[in-house]
């Protein structure tokens, strides 16, 4: 359940602007809003506090802690072995969405419940929607082909007051379909979003797995010890064609929602594959393209965003929707 944060040491130069993750994580602060994780306390070599972050344990009390102490989100839990993600990086991503969704607004960033977003494969920890809602205001329908991931989020959302009326989660019943079946007629999305699986089969999810816990303890853990799930199930971790078969797939069905969402969204993990689906994208007619880096301490990400809109038809659309 271990999540992938590289340290307590987030370069401030590196993150956005506005994400309030930038610099230490400031300990004192966060065992307030949650004071259990005094429990994990301990002391790095120039004897600040900090948490052993190979223990899945204390980085679940730390997502908690800052979930509570920057999203007012204080009943968040999921279920062992589902993935615990690095929150700062999370909040990265939000934060560029909100800037993208400015360039159709004369540079202003949309707020409330009139932005509508939708999260493909939101987890049992529904992080994207929380950041989202409680950053902008903005409205979320999340969803996951996963019924545990849907029953975890939904819980997480129905006992915190501030997400209940601007999340709805909503399982994806057909697992070879990404906006099919979720995606009706008359809805109108502002964006999308997804964090894909990037690995193509299950054994090399255990392997990338047992590299990162070895490398958050320092080689002190023996291959035998490494326990080989490092916090996400399979639709989580890895599918068949791996992290560009499923950009391709999403790609291929976003040409049938083209005048319903204004930006389609995803993280993209391995450079390799920006080329390959710009490409893709071009052959499908898509007008915009557009490709953000975004980095965080020594792990490098990328977001890729494509729209069948023309900028002036993104323009009335913003008039229409958020004026």
């Amino acid at each position: 359940m271990a999540g992938q944060h590289k340290g307590e040491l987030i370069k401030q130069k590196v993150l956005h602007p506005r994400n309030p993750h930038k610099g230490r994580y400031d300990f004192v602060a966060l065992s307030k809003a949650c004071p259990e994780l005094k429990t994990y306390f301990k002391a790095n070599p120039k004897g600040d506090k900090t948490i052993d972050f190979s223990d899945d344990k204390a980085v679940l009390c730390l997502n908690r802690a800052l979930l509570a102490h920057y999203y007012h989100v204080t009943n968040w839990n999921i279920p062992a072995g589902y993935l615990c993600p690095p929150i700062p990086g999370r909040a990265d991503y939000i934060h560029y969405l909100a800037d993208l969704l400015a360039t159709c607004c004369e540079g202003e960033i949309p707020l409330g419940k009139k932005v509508k977003v939708l999260d493909i494969g939101t987890g049992a920890n529904c992080i994207y929607p929380i950041i989202g809602s409680q950053s902008y205001g903005w409205q979320f329908i999340a969803t996951d082909i996963d019924p545990v991931s849907i029953k975890a989020a939904s819980l997480i959302v129905e006992s915190n007051a501030c997400l209940s009326k601007l999340i709805m989660l909503t399982l994806q019943n057909d697992k070879k379909a990404i906006f099919k079946g979720i995606i009706k007629d008359k809805d109108r999305f502002d964006l999308t979003l997804c964090n894909p699986p990037f690995h193509s089969s299950m054994s090399e999810a255990q392997a990338s797995s047992q590299r990162k816990l070895r490398n958050l303890s320092k080689g002190k853990l023996s291959k035998s010890s490494v326990k080989l799930n490092f916090g996400g199930q399979k639709a989580e971790l890895w599918c068949p064609g791996g992290e560009i078969g499923f950009l391709k797939k999403m790609a291929k069905e976003s040409l049938n929602y083209s005048q319903q969402v204004c930006w389609f969204t995803s993280l993209i993990s391995k450079s390799e594959n920006i080329r390959p689906l710009k490409k893709r994208l071009t052959q499908l007619g898509v007008n915009q393209i557009e490709v953000i880096k975004m980095s965080q301490g020594q792990k490098i990400s990328r977001l890729i965003a494509w729209s069948f809109l023309t900028k002036d038809q993104q323009k009335s659309w913003a008039q229409e929707r958020w004026k």
